[in-house]
């Protein structure tokens, strides 16, 4: 079973270089390894996870040098299971980008790129989910920058490659942070392995511990985009492709915060610096929110959401209690499902209606009736309304902060209701907007002729879509009810992998074994 941990991380870098051989050529082959491999990396996971839930943490080892000297993969019920949740959405993501005509596209493109830097960004993912080691993961972290780098600029255009040199130089920052973290680090333990760290971390000063907790935080709040360190997001995220945007936002960020709960429950569990993560969070959560209510894109709008609801993610890792980490866990695995959709949602208005402006959208509840509840779905699952998996995923916060009392915790517990009433208001302008109000003839997407010329009622013109296209996206729908559905297993889930991380012997001996 051990030997199984490291195909969700070889078999995408090796499907990347067989489409690399084939070049622009067999454009359908192509589509054909991506899906088959995504197929395979998914049941694999599927696997894993059914065996970290039953026997805890599998551990296989790099090279067969055992840790602290090599470096190890570990499947334990945390990774395992957002390993499981981030193939299903990147299998739906490429389904939608081959019946989008991405590949057509990749064909012209030099070295039929899009595909292997799809799945380059996926064996990057897959590596920083199972990454045992701290300087693994720094190579896991570039593995997937390399591929969004190039799926944040393919095609080439002026707002792309803009948006392309914000986000590079925010990635190079960051990676040289993480760099400056790992010399810290490995200065003060002479080891870089997370099971070995969390044993010497004890014996260490608490003014040096404190040193390299807020260097790791800051790398890791840069990549998952934190407030005041996610000014690049909404400037970068849109201007991308929409199998791109949607991957990106439903993932990168989340392998961020994946991050971030892995330290704290690890290396620093009930540390100093909790109460700094609730302001953080806090100011996350409302600061997003009120960026998403001001906006008139629908593009921008969804990604001032993501940042808003990091803020969640952040709040239970806040509270450093079994209950507040499974609320943020479980409120991982839903909002990875849920941005992603609402993205290939607004990239199917786009290529419908050539914008994503709400201002000059209209009426596309009679002219795209699919469209529209294939919106709708995932932005009340946004809001939180019940009974759907957000609602759940906020109320295990909730209570997890009113359990931890304290005025910290009321106020996070404030600020998440504020935060999620803003977010139904955003979401129920532009529904409004976009979809339930009549169209006008000055709005782009609309007939420019008038009811009273043809004696019909006005209808937005459209592009006709792909049949195929809107099966990925009603998959991706399905998954977040499903979470509804099997909302009692999932919490389970999540409160034993929050159980285990928080009792850390599990993890650290199943890596150390004797050597411990």
């Amino acid at each position: 079973m051990e030997s199984l941990i490291c195909v969700p991380v070889l078999l995408p870098l090796l499907g990347a270089g067989v489409k690399l051989a084939i070049g622009g050529r067999l454009r359908h082959v192509q589509a054909l390894i991506s899906l088959g491999t995504l197929c395979v990396t998914l049941a694999v996971s599927v696997v894993l996870l059914v065996a970290a839930d039953r026997h805890g943490p599998l551990v296989t080892e790099i090279g067969g040098w055992a840790a602290p000297v090599g470096i190890s993969l570990v499947a334990d019920r945390l990774s395992t299971l957002v390993l499981v949740v981030s193939q299903a959405v990147t299998l739906c993501v490429m389904t939608y980008s081959v019946a989008n005509a991405y590949d057509r596209q990749e064909h012209d493109a030099p070295m039929a790129i899009f595909h292997p830097a799809f799945l380059v960004m996926v064996a990057g993912v897959s590596d920083a989910f199972l990454s045992g080691d701290l300087f693994n993961l720094f190579v896991a972290f570039e593995l997937l920058l390399s591929g969004s780098y190039v799926l944040l600029t393919f095609g080439g255009t002026e707002s792309r490659i803009r948006a392309g040199a914000t986000y590079t130089l925010m990635a190079l920052a960051s990676s040289m942070l993480f760099l400056i973290a790992l010399a810290i680090t490995y200065a003060a333990t002479g080891t870089l392995s997370l099971a070995q760290l969390a044993v010497r971390f004890g014996g260490l000063p608490e003014q040096v511990k404190l040193l390299v907790e807020l260097t790791l935080l800051l790398v890791f709040a840069i990549k998952a985009a934190i407030f005041p360190l996610s000014a690049w997001l909404p400037d970068s995220y849109p201007t991308a492709p929409a199998p791109a945007t949607a991957v990106f936002a439903g993932l990168l960020t989340k392998v961020g915060v994946y991050s971030i709960i892995r330290l704290e429950a690890l290396l620093f569990p009930g540390g100093p610096v909790a109460g700094l993560l609730m302001w953080v969070a806090l100011a996350t959560m409302l600061v997003g929110v009120l960026g998403a209510v001001a906006q008139t894109d629908m593009k921008r709008l969804i990604s001032f959401t993501l940042v808003s609801h990091i803020g969640y993610m952040v709040f239970g890792v806040a509270l450093s209690t079994v209950a507040g980490l499974a609320g943020a866990i479980f409120y991982v695995v839903h909002h990875i499902t849920v941005q992603t959709t609402l993205f290939l949602v607004a990239g199917m208005i786009e290529r419908r209606t050539g914008t994503t402006s709400v201002n000059r959208l209209g009426g596309l509840m009679k002219a795209t009736p699919l469209i529209a509840v294939l919106f709708f779905v995932p932005a009340m699952n946004l809001s939180g309304i019940p009974p759907l998996s957000g609602f759940l995923g906020k109320l295990m916060l909730v209570q997890a902060g009113l359990s931890a009392g304290g005025w910290h915790a009321f106020m996070l517990v404030a600020g998440s209701l504020v935060t999620s009433l803003l977010t139904l208001y955003a979401v129920a302008k532009t529904w409004g907007k976009a979809f339930w109000r009549l169209p006008r003839e000055d709005r782009v997407g609309t007939v420019v002729e008038s009811e009273e010329a043809t004696g019909e009622e006005p209808t937005v013109t459209t592009v006709a879509l792909p049949a195929a296209l809107p099966l990925s996206v009603t998959a991706l729908v399905a998954l977040g009810l499903a979470f509804t559905v099997l909302a009692g297993p999932l919490s389970g889930l999540a409160q034993r992998a929050a159980g285990e991380l928080m009792s850390r012997d599990p993890y650290i001996s199943a890596v150390l074994g004797r050597q411990r």
